[in-house]
């Protein structure tokens, strides 16, 4: 029987901090609460503000397990987007409109493959994988002059890091590297998890008519738990409501929230350990995609706007799991991770935001209320402001 790895340490003084908060019957607060106006998630205006900023971002696409090897590419619709991905020969990644610079055809359908040229099916121009510049042109002699290094196709700016593929749709002057992007404190909450050489177990996509941010906040959300959840052996079952911990950086923060097992140590007077098998965290990366840990897996979620539709998104889930912890016995327990998960989500969190979602577009006016100590989703909702001015 194959071995498994210690779980990934936590950091000791956020351990030390929920213990006080255990034992204090606390958790930590924001200055003062935050109304949100609920036209902010039923308006077009607002909504087309907000994928125009997604636009200017780095956003999440894919892992590098999906382009493993030179020509291997694969596409993607991101805000209306299309987008092939590609591995070069020298291991980076590139990114390029699936738009013909003829007359807009894509130039490639299928989902995945591997190529050394991708060719437009309306008229056969092709273009090189490797660099996207155009190759050749049916019937060029009855066509005309082409200028080929100026015909190439649309590149757009892609970067991968911790095995992630990020893309940024239309780059400003002042849009960091992915490094300086998220930062040193977030890459060294990524870091230990070992994304970069993660198997990809669980790959899920659900469409839902709810707003982005609604589905947003509710992962981040520290009180819903022990109500929402509070079937037995649910997820309001492991983990402890309204006793947690919100670090920022920059755009992105993370929560952290004891589990069950940490609060029955604390209260028994023993001195657990730190370990994310005590602690629970989901981090933002902002804006639209969420890392959240579990013992021995990542579930990576990004959840996606529906352009034009401001009352619906697209919630996609991974489950991205070190190679160090793969077996036959971990399989069983992501299959176990993912009914736990799937009665949270599909069952529990999905109909609450629909009716919420509902709710709101009856209503049209008025305030969303976001305590002192709903800190995440606080933190969501201030930098969209401020972002979006």
């Amino acid at each position: 029987m194959k071995s498994v790895a210690a779980p990934i340490p936590a950091d000791p003084d956020v351990v030390e901090e929920l213990i006080g908060h255990i034992r204090n019957r606390t958790t930590e607060l924001t200055e003062s609460e935050l109304r949100v106006p609920i036209e902010h998630f039923v308006s077009p205006a607002r909504a087309a503000a907000e994928m125009a900023l997604m636009q200017t971002l780095p956003l999440v696409v894919g892992h590098v397990s999906e382009i493993k090897n030179p020509g291997d590419f694969i596409t993607r619709r991101v805000l209306n987007t299309g987008l092939i991905i590609v591995r070069r020969a020298d291991q980076s990644v590139g990114a390029y409109r699936n738009m013909c610079r003829h007359r807009g055809g894509i130039v490639e359908p299928a989902e995945s493959g591997n190529k050394r040229a991708f060719m437009c099916q309306y008229h056969g121009w092709s273009y090189d994988a490797q660099d996207g510049g155009l190759k050749r042109v049916l019937y060029q002699d009855s066509y005309g002059e082409i200028d080929y290094a100026c015909s190439g196709l649309h590149q757009v700016r892609a970067e991968a890091r911790h095995g992630l593929i990020f893309v940024t749709l239309r780059p400003s002057n002042s849009v960091p590297a992915i490094a300086e992007y998220l930062g040193p404190d977030v890459d060294r909450q990524i870091a230990p998890w070992n994304l970069e050489n993660a198997l990809v177990a669980l790959d899920k996509a659900f469409v839902r008519p709810i707003n982005w941010k609604l589905v947003m906040d509710g992962a981040i959300d520290p009180l819903h738990p022990q109500f929402l959840h509070n079937r037995p052996g649910g997820v309001g079952a492991r983990s402890v409501t309204n006793n947690s911990v919100f670090r920022t950086w920059g755009r992105h923060g993370k929560m952290f929230s004891p589990r069950a097992k940490l609060k029955d140590l604390v209260l028994s007077g023993e001195q657990p350990s730190a370990s994310s098998k005590y602690v629970g965290s989901v981090m933002l990366l902002y804006p639209n995609a969420l890392f959240v840990e579990a013992p021995e897996h990542v579930e990576f979620w990004t959840v996606w706007p529906t352009p034009g539709n401001p009352s619906e998104c697209t919630v996609k889930i991974r489950f991205l799991v070190r190679p160090e912890v793969s077996s036959p016995e971990m399989t069983a327990r992501l299959n176990k991770s993912w009914g736990i998960l799937e009665q949270a989500a599909l069952e529990e969190d999905f109909p609450m935001e629909m009716k919420i979602q509902e709710n709101a577009l009856a209503l049209g006016s008025g305030v969303f209320r976001y305590g002192r100590n709903e800190k995440p989703p606080q933190h969501l909702h201030r930098q969209l402001q401020r972002d979006l001015g």
